[in-house]
């Protein structure tokens, strides 16, 4: 049972950390690359869900795969064109206003055209079932197929800014946009390309997540604090740092939701009677799965105050 316990919250815990790599990731490009911190990006991450459960309605869900992070990509490249370019030479806090504001935007289009309650976005049927089953307890192929697809998206965002022409621009663009523009590039549209991009990676998180977890209005609320945790945590632009930042944060809080021991059960263990009338008997009655939620919120407080950069961050700013 250690073993089976052990093995499935792994699992459960990469595909967990894989799905928000997918979604930070892009949230790491476009920060890395503008400066800007997408308060929005989440609610891609939703329209991706959205699109793929009505694309899915008419062509199935295989199309959809690729169809819906093409639209929400499209999306993030016009408003980056015709809004967040107007208000970039304002500064940092006109582009998260407008970023703020367009999340409200997206979330009230959705209810106005799927509505307020969950809609019946479900796996198709080649990822219905278990993948395998290990004592008893089976691991369904969805959660492998996010997975895959997370290290797909990878290995393809690896090598496009490293072994292609169009990512060796990105990169320049990135620390000497002026020498880049010099050089006969449109700085802008890279720029409009990249958010374009990471709204795209966004938008595929949201086909591959909505119908394994849930796809519903607040789906983006539910992720978009931990989103940012995760990218803090990595290091502001740093993509290697959010994909350790992912896989960390996915584990801990999986395995710790699926534990239901306490301070109390521990200091029973070793002989210490602890009874309701001991101080602090509410406190050290608190069982981990109950602080689960908070202990992503506690490991950003920690690498704040012991390594600000973040894990595998540079940039200071």
């Amino acid at each position: 049972m250690t073993v089976e316990f052990f093995v499935i919250s792994l699992l459960n815990g990469v595909s967990y950390g894989l799905l928000l790599f997918m979604l930070s990731s892009g949230l790491t490009l476009i920060f890395s690359m503008m400066g800007v911190l997408n308060f929005a990006h989440t609610s891609f991450y939703m329209l991706g869900a959205y699109l793929a459960y009505t694309i899915s309605g008419v062509v199935g869900f295989w199309p959809a795969l690729f169809i819906a992070p093409l639209l929400v990509g499209a999306m993030g490249a016009a408003f980056e064109r015709y809004s967040l370019r107007r208000v970039h030479k304002y500064g940092h806090v006109p582009e998260l206003l407008v970023t703020f504001g367009l999340s409200f935007l997206i979330l009230e289009v959705v209810q106005l055209v799927w509505g307020r309650s969950t809609v019946p976005y479900g796996l198709p049927t080649q990822l219905q079932g278990p993948l395998f089953t290990l004592f008893g307890t089976q691991f369904p192929k969805s959660r492998s197929f996010i997975m895959l697809v997370a290290l797909l998206m990878l290995l393809s965002v690896w090598l496009l800014l490293t072994r292609t022409r169009i990512g060796l621009v990105i990169q320049a663009a990135l620390k000497h946009p002026e020498m880049v523009e010099a050089l006969g590039h449109n700085v802008p549209r890279v720029f409009m390309l990249v958010f374009g991009g990471g709204a795209a990676l966004a938008g595929l998180a949201g086909v591959v997540g909505g119908n394994t977890y849930v796809t519903e209005p607040a789906m983006a609320a539910s992720v978009g604090s931990i989103i940012f945790v995760v990218v803090v945590v990595g290091g502001l632009g740093s993509l290697a740092g959010a994909f350790l930042a992912s896989l960390l944060i996915g584990i801990v809080q999986t395995f710790a939701v699926a534990l239901d021991h306490s301070m109390a059960t521990g200091l029973r263990a070793m002989g210490v009677a602890v009874t309701e009338s001991t101080f602090g008997y509410p406190l050290l009655n608190l069982t981990i799965s109950q602080v689960a939620p908070i202990l992503p919120y506690l490991f950003l407080v920690l690498i704040l105050i012991f390594r600000p950069k973040g894990l595998l961050g540079t940039r200071e700013d």
